[in-house]
Protein backbone atom coordinates (compact mmCIF):
# COMPACT_ATOMS: atom_id res chain seq x y z
CA UNK A 1 0.00 0.00 0.00
CA UNK A 2 1.52 3.48 -1.33
CA UNK A 3 1.75 6.02 1.93
CA UNK A 4 1.74 10.01 1.41
CA UNK A 5 4.65 11.01 3.46
CA UNK A 6 4.15 15.24 4.75
CA UNK A 7 6.62 16.87 6.53
CA UNK A 8 6.19 20.00 8.10
CA UNK A 9 8.50 22.18 9.67
CA UNK A 10 8.52 25.28 11.96
CA UNK A 11 9.29 28.52 10.37
CA UNK A 12 12.68 29.09 9.95
CA UNK A 13 12.11 33.04 11.67
CA UNK A 14 10.40 31.56 14.70
CA UNK A 15 12.63 30.11 17.30
CA UNK A 16 12.93 26.39 17.57
CA UNK A 17 13.42 25.65 21.56
CA UNK A 18 13.14 21.51 21.30
CA UNK A 19 16.11 22.01 18.51
CA UNK A 20 18.06 23.89 20.80
CA UNK A 21 17.58 21.87 23.56
CA UNK A 22 18.89 19.13 21.15
CA UNK A 23 22.02 21.59 19.80
CA UNK A 24 23.01 22.04 23.47
CA UNK A 25 23.06 18.18 24.33
CA UNK A 26 25.21 17.52 20.97
CA UNK A 27 27.57 20.49 22.04
CA UNK A 28 28.07 18.57 25.80
CA UNK A 29 28.67 15.83 24.72
CA UNK A 30 31.55 16.87 22.73
CA UNK A 31 29.35 17.09 18.96
CA UNK A 32 30.65 20.01 17.21
CA UNK A 33 29.93 18.98 13.80
CA UNK A 34 26.51 20.51 13.59
CA UNK A 35 25.76 24.21 13.73
CA UNK A 36 21.89 23.99 14.53
CA UNK A 37 19.23 21.54 14.96
CA UNK A 38 15.28 21.84 13.69
CA UNK A 39 12.92 19.47 14.92
CA UNK A 40 9.50 18.94 13.01
CA UNK A 41 6.82 16.50 11.91
CA UNK A 42 6.34 13.47 9.78
CA UNK A 43 2.81 12.34 8.86
CA UNK A 44 2.30 9.23 6.63
CA UNK A 45 -1.05 9.10 5.65
CA UNK A 46 -1.69 5.39 4.44
CA UNK A 47 -3.60 5.07 1.31
CA UNK A 48 -5.84 1.64 -0.17
CA UNK A 49 -5.38 1.87 -3.83
CA UNK A 50 -3.60 4.22 -5.96
CA UNK A 51 -2.30 7.50 -5.69
CA UNK A 52 -3.91 10.22 -8.57
CA UNK A 53 -3.34 13.38 -8.35
CA UNK A 54 -7.15 14.69 -7.16
CA UNK A 55 -5.98 12.59 -3.76
CA UNK A 56 -1.98 14.19 -3.82
CA UNK A 57 -4.26 17.68 -3.79
CA UNK A 58 -6.61 16.56 -0.88
CA UNK A 59 -3.21 15.34 0.93
CA UNK A 60 -1.64 19.12 0.59
CA UNK A 61 -5.46 20.59 1.89
CA UNK A 62 -5.20 18.46 4.76
CA UNK A 63 -1.09 19.36 5.30
CA UNK A 64 -2.18 22.90 5.24
CA UNK A 65 -5.56 23.22 7.48
CA UNK A 66 -4.94 20.25 9.38
CA UNK A 67 -1.65 18.47 9.67
CA UNK A 68 0.27 22.09 10.01
CA UNK A 69 -0.43 25.48 11.90
CA UNK A 70 0.22 27.62 9.12
CA UNK A 71 1.19 30.51 11.88
CA UNK A 72 4.01 28.72 13.09
CA UNK A 73 5.12 26.09 10.45
CA UNK A 74 5.67 25.50 6.69
CA UNK A 75 4.30 22.08 5.19
CA UNK A 76 8.27 21.22 3.37
CA UNK A 77 7.28 18.21 1.97
CA UNK A 78 4.57 15.90 0.55
CA UNK A 79 6.07 12.78 -1.70
CA UNK A 80 4.48 8.99 -2.41
CA UNK A 81 6.40 6.26 -0.82
CA UNK A 82 5.54 2.63 -2.12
Amino acid sequence: MPTIVVDVMPKAELLDPQGKAVSGALSRLGVDSFTGVRIGKRFELTVDGPVDDALLAQARTLADEILSNAVIEDVVGIEVVE
